[in-house]
């Protein structure tokens, strides 16, 4: 079986993980509902790496296997210079949510939403550091555009990350983030110098384990987070 055979495989895989039910926002810090949460949308989306060469280490997912990342502009009031998943709030425009996510990611990134299959909406997770109760919506690209910064006041840089080099444990790392008195703990990524951390890093950590592609990897490796 080729490698994009075993990635479509993951397809299923995602589609299992999200129909057992087992997906749990508590794992992320809650709103505190003081103020009305803004409602929003981001992007998961997997895929094929095409021409993007693959990792060669050994992992529980095909190669060719990726997800599409962006990094915020360090301008930004809200979450500056963080790599997140495409999305942001809700428009009076937008039908549903789906619509929410595909419009912020091809305002985005440039793609073309036709060639991207909604898996599925997963239940809302709060994002409290700006007040968000964020609609993660699942795809899957079945026929992968060009993407690229649109609006590098927003964005500075879009990519596609191969899912085995997120899982390799030499990838991955505690980030202690500390705030007042409250110290938050939580996964993260380190792609080639560029930090993958807090809502972006919860959301791949959780779906991770929910297909069962997680790999053991040292949770007491701590290190702060700069912002």
């Amino acid at each position: 079986m080729s490698e994009s055979q075993h990635a479509q495989g993951a397809r299923a895989q995602l589609l299992r993980a999200v129909r057992s039910g087992d997906w749990d926002p508590t794992v992320l810090p809650q709103l505190d509902g003081t103020v009305p949460a803004r409602r929003s949308a981001v992007l998961i989306l997997f895929g094929v790496l095409d021409s993007i060469p693959a990792p060669t280490i050994d992992a529980v997912v095909a190669k060719d296997l990726d997800v599409l990342l962006q990094r915020r502009a360090s301008t930004l009031s809200s979450h500056p210079g963080q790599v997140s998943f495409p999305g942001g709030g809700r428009d009076p425009e937008d039908r549903d949510f789906v619509d929410t996510a595909l419009r912020e990611a091809e305002e985005e990134t440039g793609l073309d939403p036709s060639g991207v299959e909604i898996l599925a909406t997963l239940p809302d997770l709060p994002l409290a550091a700006s007040n968000h109760l964020v609609a993660p919506v699942l795809g899957w690209w079945t026929k992968p555009s060009k993407v690229a910064a649109v609006d590098h006041a927003e964005t500075v840089e879009v990519f596609r990350v191969p899912v085995a080099q997120l899982l390799d444990p030499a990838t991955r790392y505690t980030s202690t983030i500390t705030r007042g008195r409250d110290t938050f703990k939580g996964p993260a990524f380190d792609v080639d110098g560029t930090i993958v951390w807090g809502f972006t890093a919860m959301v791949l950590d959780r779906l991770f384990d929910a297909c069962g592609w997680t790999v053991p990897w040292d949770r007491t490796d701590e290190r702060p987070v700069t912002v």
